[in-house]
């Protein structure tokens, strides 16, 4: 969409021959909704950095130390702290200037979930299978009796979601359902799979979430469909490269099913698609590189041409963005495309 500036607004409303008065009225509405719509500050990075310090040090840098805590003890600090931070934020929230670190303190409270889970997990001495070991196995480890701390993530996301309507929240959802599709189905079919069969379950629920993010996307004025987009392209592409590479056929079609996912990007609008196509696509080709000039200086020849060529398929793309958006826009969903306009 062409950006239109102030002036320019003006003067059309003048030309256009509009009552007197239009154009002050139609600058104190854009003035009002320049106040409450997201746009990137540098605090912004502060913001975030802020928040995903607080839920890694309660979640993924949770140290061995925690053991010697009872359950009791770690539940009752979880729930503290979500307390805390679900306060703080909702009160932050309710102002326009601060909205997005009350939304982010709203969402670190939402994280404390799995941690507050457990420790009630702990002192009951009750798992859903056996007992998994300390918390800091919660995030590499397989296991059938994290599954309660992960529904419940989701359903406290959810309920978070109907007061604050902040689309990061998604985000320790889209997390959880991630864990939950792996440690799921271990429970329900009490086993531990093979590497070969996780990459085909990331890659079932990669799909899932995909369709999660579209049926969302558009569909509210906010973007909520983002981060199901983000875990379920990074699962269902991270699945098909640690599969293995194969036969060529095999390598094939993981090129071509991440050409089609740069055809996705276009007409979904969405980067996150041409990002994780373009990076299997080159995954592919540097696999081919090195397969027939591998220890040879054709190796590094080859890459160099390669860089090249995506460069050259890059400005090719920017200058022909508009005709191959058109011959797209057909397959658009209507919501999307009007999102775009």
């Amino acid at each position: 969409m062409k950006k239109i500036t102030g002036d320019q607004l003006r003067a059309a409303v003048e030309r256009a021959g509009l009552p007197a008065g239009t154009w002050e009225k139609i600058e104190a509405a854009l003035a009002a909704e320049t106040e409450s719509a997201p746009a990137f500050e540098a605090a912004h990075v502060s913001y975030y950095l802020g928040a995903l310090l607080i839920i890694g040090a309660m979640g993924w840098f949770v140290t061995s130390a925690w053991d010697q805590l009872s359950g009791l003890a770690i539940a009752g600090i979880a729930i503290a702290y979500a307390l805390l931070f679900g306060a703080v934020g909702s009160r932050l929230y309710r102002s326009a200037s601060t909205r997005i670190p009350g939304g982010l303190l709203v969402t670190v409270a939402v994280c404390m979930t799995p941690l507050a889970v457990y420790g009630v997990e702990r002192a009951l001495g009750w798992w859903p299978a056996t007992d998994p070991g300390s918390y800091t196995r919660f995030h590499p480890l397989i296991h059938g009796s994290w599954v309660v701390m992960e529904i419940a993530t989701v359903i406290v996301s959810a309920a978070a979601l109907t007061r604050i309507k902040f689309p990061f929240l998604t985000a320790p959802a889209a997390y959880a359902l991630w864990f939950l599709s792996m440690d799921a189905t271990a429970l329900l079919f009490g086993k531990r799979w093979t590497i070969h069969q996780e990459c085909w379950i990331s890659v079932i629920f990669g799909l899932l979430m995909i369709t999660a993010g579209y049926l969302l996307d558009g569909a509210r004025e906010l973007d909520f469909a983002f981060w199901f987009y983000l875990f379920g392209v990074l699962t269902f592409s991270g699945g098909l490269t640690l599969m293995g590479s194969g036969g060529q056929f095999s390598k094939a079609m993981y090129c071509l099913v991440h050409l089609l996912m740069m055809v996705v990007a276009v007409i979904l609008r969405r980067k996150v698609f041409l990002v994780f196509g373009g990076i299997g696509v080159f995954f592919y080709l540097a696999s081919e590189a090195e397969t027939y000039f591998r220890n040879s200086l054709g190796f590094t020849f080859s890459l160099t041409l390669i860089g090249f060529l995506f460069i050259l398929a890059g400005i090719a793309y920017k200058r022909n963005e508009a005709t191959l958006e058109s011959w797209l826009s057909p397959l658009m969903p209507g919501r999307v495309r009007s999102r775009a306009a």
